[in-house]
């Protein structure tokens, strides 16, 4: 089995796996950026650049050691290529070129976005491809049938924000700090998911796109009445995101092309509430759910290496020259969703 070395920076966790073909974790290591980014009440993108450029190769190097390996043992050296913040791409990516050159191993540039979408295999071998993926971030909300390693085919994005970025401003608007998510998912559990008349936009809509701007502004109106307590505003916005979720992901299940599974991945899909709503929505359509384990929905190195592995068991490696790319789409081809900003 291809043992691969996998990085990931591209956003404002710096971290190192080995993973191996058999799907095993041979060692893990991540550091996170909270203290440094709390200040400023969000990632400031220089500072989490330098603090990749600190962490990264400790982190290489406690990871191997953890493995009992030196990078002669590995077969491929994978690294996070884009899309996310270009300086923490930059660092991840000219580091695993750097590594992958020294040892004589190929270099597998590695989407992000292919990191969640693929991560779902790793915890469950029996998932099969073509599945209906719900990829829901802190940067992106789409809906993509996964036909195999590098064939995605997108039947929906947002049209403005993504559903982890609006939890972040509703943190943010309740003064809950970061990580954003996490902490409205808390506060929310306290409170009433209907106390709040909150909008659900775009749902009813033939196409299943996204959009979570209206609703954002909507919580900071609520916020500014004052007539609500915080817990009842936190439980009523996830409550109107997962409502949105589902309807839409409802909606793609019904154009999509007779998919084996219905798979949620990327940082949203840690949230309790969005997974019990979208797996009761798999059992009404009698398709299997399946979701990574939550330390795997986050941003980690161990998915980006089983990316590694899935592309170079598909002989799928690439050339030192490969640049960094602050957005690159898993389809490409997919037409422009009207009124989408460029990083639909």
């Amino acid at each position: 089995m291809p043992i691969i070395l996998g990085l990931e920076s591209s956003c404002d966790e710096t971290a190192a796996a080995l993973v191996s073909g058999d799907r095993t974790i041979l060692a893990h290591r991540l550091a996170g950026q909270e203290a440094a980014h709390r200040p400023y009440g969000g990632v400031v993108p220089e500072i989490a650049a330098r603090a990749h450029v600190e962490a990264l190769i400790p982190l290489v190097q406690a990871a191997l050691d953890d493995a009992g390996m030196t990078l002669a043992d590995v077969d491929a050296v994978a690294a996070t290529a884009g899309p996310g913040l270009i300086g923490g791409v930059m660092v991840g990516l000219v580091t695993g070129k750097a590594l992958a050159h020294a040892a004589g191993k190929p270099l597998v540039a590695v989407n992000h976005l292919e990191g969640h979408a693929l991560s779902p295999r790793l915890a469950d071998p029996a998932l099969r491809f073509p599945y209906l993926l719900l990829l829901v971030s802190g940067g992106h909300c789409q809906l993509l049938e996964v036909r195999g390693v590098g064939d995605y085919r997108r039947l929906a994005t947002t049209i403005d924000d993504a559903a982890g970025e609006a939890f972040d401003k509703t943190a943010k608007l309740l003064g809950l700090g970061i990580p954003g998510g996490p902490r409205v998912e808390v506060l929310a559990r306290d409170g009433d998911p209907r106390a709040v008349p909150l909008p659900r936009p775009l749902i009813g809509t033939a196409e299943p796109h996204f959009s979570f701007a209206g609703l954002k502004s909507a919580v900071m109106r609520a916020i500014d009445g004052g007539q609500w307590n915080d817990a009842d505003i936190a439980a009523s916005f996830q409550q109107a995101v997962v409502d949105c979720l589902v309807d839409r992901t409802a909606r793609a299940l019904a154009v999509a092309d007779r998919p084996t599974a219905l798979v949620v991945a990327g940082g949203v899909a840690a949230n309790g509430a969005v997974r019990a709503a979208l797996e009761d929505l798999a059992r009404r359509h009698d398709l299997p759910f399946v979701a990574p384990p939550l330390w795997l929905c986050t941003d980690n190195a161990a998915m980006i290496g089983w990316a590694g592995c899935e592309r170079f068991a598909a002989g799928l490696t690439d050339d030192l020259a490969f640049p960094a790319r602050p957005r690159w789409p898993l389809d490409p081809a997919a037409e422009a969703v009207r009124g989408a900003g460029v990083k639909a």
